[in-house]
């Protein structure tokens, strides 16, 4: 439903929340979020040009958040990469579809239903939700380090 270039830019978003005070580096970003190097830079320029990430250049430079993650709400980071795609008019361009016909109507109620559901999370709620999931971490390898690290 989403293109793959909004799901990496909430990866990012998210992936950064976790150390908003923090500039890291395009390719430790590309890393932690599975996202190939050059793909991930076109993103951060996205975010960036949307103000929701800021560019800090230097030896200890990188990205991190502009704004608050409790500022940012899912809807800002996938309008940065592009609009949600609503239905305004009769795709197949008929002249007799002055409104939507029932079918276009439904698919757009639908469209409404996500973008109010994207508007309605920031960043900090995606972060901060209570899950033994923790967001873009393997805890297994974690796991079995200290498995292996027990005295038998």
């Amino acid at each position: 439903m989403l293109q793959k270039t909004a799901e990496y830019a909430l990866r990012a978003a998210v992936w950064l929340a976790q150390e908003p005070q923090k500039a890291h580096p395009s390719e430790r970003i590309a890393e932690a979020i599975c996202v190939p190097r050059r793909y991930v830079h076109k993103v951060l320029q996205a975010l960036v040009r949307a103000e929701i990430v800021r560019s800090q250049p230097g030896p200890s430079g990188g990205y991190c958040l502009q704004r608050p993650a409790e500022q940012t709400t899912i809807l800002d980071v996938v309008q940065a990469i592009g609009p949600l795609q609503r239905i305004r008019a009769c795709p197949l361009g008929l002249k007799s579809h002055t409104d939507l016909c029932p079918l276009h109507r439904e698919l757009d109620d639908a469209f409404a239903t996500v973008e109010r559901a994207f508007a309605r999370v920031t960043v900090a709620d995606v972060v901060n939700r209570p899950s033994s999931i923790v967001p873009l971490r393997d805890l297994a390898p974690l796991a079995m380090s200290r498995a292996d690290a027990k005295p038998a």
